[in-house]
């Protein structure tokens, strides 16, 4: 045996698990079938040297070489293909080569195995001969048509497969830049391996030790196609440096020592002089693990130093997190956190808005971008985190997209696109969805590690504890504000009494002021003063009606608070419609302009009077055309439609010794997510919380239920208006 049958060997293990790895990892599925090809080539050519390089005979030795010869002509041409296929080239001349090299290579495969040898291969003779371990026999006297092949296909097909894959490089980015930098590399290293074979060839005796780089090519490759999750290119190359340094010196110091101290180990030993470095070789082969892991480990200690540091950053904020209680400044903080520890191009957090439906944008970090600004839950990209509850990568997206016609792959790919999205990081509490994190590409160019994404896993769900408590924290605040606010009412409400009555008082001594003005007046002769004076007169006469006239509807108002107030008994009596709706209207003037709406009474007079408490209904039916009121003014201002009025249409009608009534404007009406929580106390739709503390429904609701045993429906469709329907008993 010899360096190069050892070389041979390596190159058949790594060939076949890797070849075995590509069939059941390979996402591609053209990719895939091409790389194992490769790697059966690969398996062939190690499988070829390892026999030809170990037999004695000349003509074992040409059947081998002819068997290794398939991997020779097919290699470059697969590797074309290769690029061909993951670059998806599509230019029509790219096409033809791709079938002309074929043509051509299955032609040379007809002459590699035809009986004589002259037509291509030429003939075979001994190299390397000095001494019995490095036994290998090589083809000589190569003709012209072997000459052209190898200048064709191992220097201008390889050089112009390179020039393609640099010029992709150069206009690619994230993931895909990191796949080629693999690609470009691993290749080059790979293709030095038979091009040091075919010095011999050429009568350049050079041993080719450079066959082993042949067998360290699918140790890089293999990683930058498939696994799309890439660690960083050095790491692969400095893995494969100390694999290959550890392992050559192993294997190689006892070959060393064997061909140096042979003689003299002969003489202490004998006949049995193979035993020491045979020991030699069992001893490093046992401590050689060891070696590799420890060097193995000081180098990604040095080479994933930032990013270790980072992930640990992440790991520490995450933790901190929950003590934030101010949602803003907590998502600022991940934001901020993110983009300047992992130096990301861009970041934006989305939360998920329960009334709407929808993930809005709550955080966007890069000025030079225009974010969308919500996703609808419907969208298939939020329906695939949910779903997946993992991190979403826009590379395999993408490349899922090209090889499957699928109409939904390819919304989640154009959606992923819109967002500039290079990861998308799912946001979960259990299984409630909170949002989720757009991430854009690293500043640096490298692609997200499998470490990466599971410390942005761990940050985000942290994110959403932290969440989840801020806006717990806010709505307790919230809440808090409105029970204060309902409070204060229901202080003023039981101060009105007081407060009427020392109005009143005012009002009357205003009242009692300008009455005897105004008769002073008329009992002053004025008829010989100046026209000025007169005047004046008349004018003060005038100012003093309007003050009598104020002052008596001042009084109506504070009577219409004192009545809508005060607590009374709930006294049931035969009531009319009609009794109602005045009532509601003579206070609903003072806080409503109903000159800008139509209230339509749309039931028969003779409708029969059915037993209620008038206060209450009072306050059921203000309720109403206050906030039709709201809802009209909505409309008008948001949709802005040439000939808008508003509109309150009361009707009734009896049935089953009940009376319903129908309450029904055209305002802006409620969305279908909010209709069920109309109901709920402290819930408001109205644009500014100081319009309405979210009660006067619930207690509606309260009154017609429990008070008048009645019955309450609700109904509203956006942008067309909302219908009350009362049930009340009619006796």
């Amino acid at each position: 045996m010899n360096i190069y049958t050892i070389s041979s060997i390596s190159i058949c293990l790594t060939s076949l698990v890797l070849g075995i790895i590509t069939i059941f990892k390979g996402r591609n599925k053209e990719i895939s079938y091409l790389w194992t090809i490769i790697c059966i080539l690969l398996f062939i050519w190690g499988f070829g040297g390892y026999r030809f390089s170990t037999t004695a005979s000349e003509n074992t030795a040409l059947i081998w070489w002819r068997v290794a010869h398939i991997t020779v002509i097919f290699m470059p041409i697969l590797f074309y293909h290769f690029v061909y296929a993951f670059l998806k080239l599509n230019k029509k001349y790219q096409k033809l080569l791709l079938y002309a090299l074929y043509i051509i290579g299955f032609f040379l495969l007809i002459l590699t195995f035809l009986p004589s040898r002259n037509i291509f291969l030429g003939q075979i003779r001994l190299y390397f001969t000095h001494d019995r371990y490095f036994i290998h026999y090589w083809p000589e006297n190569r003709n012209i048509l072997y000459l052209l092949f190898y200048i064709f296909f191992y220097w201008i097909l390889l050089i112009y497969a390179f020039l393609i894959l640099i010029n992709a490089y150069k206009n690619s980015k994230g993931i895909l830049r990191n796949q080629l930098k693999y690609f470009i590399v691993g290749s080059l290293i790979a293709w030095i391996g038979p091009h040091g074979d075919y010095l011999p060839v050429f009568g350049i005796n050079i041993y080719p030790y450079s066959n082993f780089l042949i067998g360290i090519y699918p140790l890089i490759f293999v990683y930058a196609i498939l696994k799309y999750r890439l660690m960083d290119i050095t790491i692969a190359f400095t893995r494969a440096s100390i694999f290959l340094v550890t392992y050559t010196l192993i294997l190689g110091i006892p070959f060393a020592v064997a061909t140096i101290f042979k003689e003299r180990l002969i003489t202490i030993f004998g006949g049995n002089w193979w035993i020491s470095p045979l020991v030699l070789m069992g001893l490093l082969a046992t401590i050689g693990p060891f070696i590799y892991i420890y060097l193995n480990r000081k180098a990604e200690e040095a080479l994933l130093r930032e990013q270790k540091r980072y992930q640990n950053t992440l790991k520490q904020a995450s933790i901190g997190m929950t003590r934030i209680r101010n949602l803003k400044r907590l998502l600022e903080l991940i934001a901020h956190i993110v983009t300047k520890t992992v130096k990301i191009t861009y970041v934006a957090i989305y939360l998920y808005d329960e009334e709407a439906d929808e993930y809005i944008l709550q955080v966007s970090r890069d000025k030079g971008r225009i974010p969308i600004p919500k996703l609808s839950a419907d969208n298939p990209l939020i329906k695939w985190l949910i779903l997946k509850r993992q991190p979403i990568i826009y590379e395999e997206v993408k490349r899922l997209t090209e090889e499957i016609n699928d109409d939904t792959q390819k919304l989640l790919e154009e959606n992923m696109r819109l967002l500039t999205a290079s990861v998308i990081i799912p946001s979960l509490l259990e299984k409630k969805p909170m949002g989720f994190i757009v991430l854009g590409d690293k500043m640096s160019g490298d692609a997200y590690t499998l470490d990466d994404l599971n410390v942005f896993q761990v940050l985000a769900s942290q994110a959403a504890l932290a969440i989840e408590n801020a806006k717990f924290i806010e709505e307790a605040k919230e809440m808090q504000a409105q029970i204060a606010q309902a409070e204060k009412m229901a202080t003023i409400g039981t101060l009105a009494d007081g407060l009427s009555h020392q109005i009143n008082n005012r009002f009357y001594a205003l009242s009692l002021i300008a009455g005897d003005s105004i008769d002073t007046i008329k009992n002053t002769d004025i008829a010989n003063c100046t026209p000025e004076i007169k005047e004046m007169v008349g004018q003060i006469n005038h100012a003093l009606e309007r003050i009598q006239t104020n002052v008596g509807q001042g009084s109506e108002v504070v009577k219409g608070i004192l009545k809508y107030t005060r607590k009374e008994e709930a006294v049931f009596e035969l009531l009319s419609l009609d009794q109602v709706i005045n009532g509601t209207l003579e206070m609903a003037q003072y806080k409503v302009k109903l000159s800008e709406i139509d209230i339509i009474r749309s039931y028969p007079k003779d409708l029969p009077m059915f037993k209620a408490n008038l206060v209450q209904l009072e306050e059921v039916f203000f309720n109403f055309v206050d906030n039709a009121y709201d809802s009209i003014v909505e409309r008008r201002g948001l949709l802005k439609e040439p000939g808008y009025r508003g509109k309150i249409i009361i009707s009734a009608a009896t049935k089953d010794k009940v009376i319903e009534i129908v309450v029904q404007d055209n305002g802006l009406g409620i969305k279908e997510e909010n209709i069920k929580k109309v109901f709920t106390p402290f819930f408001t739709t109205k644009v500014s919380s100081r319009k309405g503390t979210g009660l006067g429904l619930y207690v509606i609701n309260k009154i017609i239920t429990d008070g008048h045993k009645g019955k309450i429906a609700f109904a509203s469709q956006y942008k067309v208006g909302t219908r009350f329907t009362l049930e009340l008993p009619l006796d």
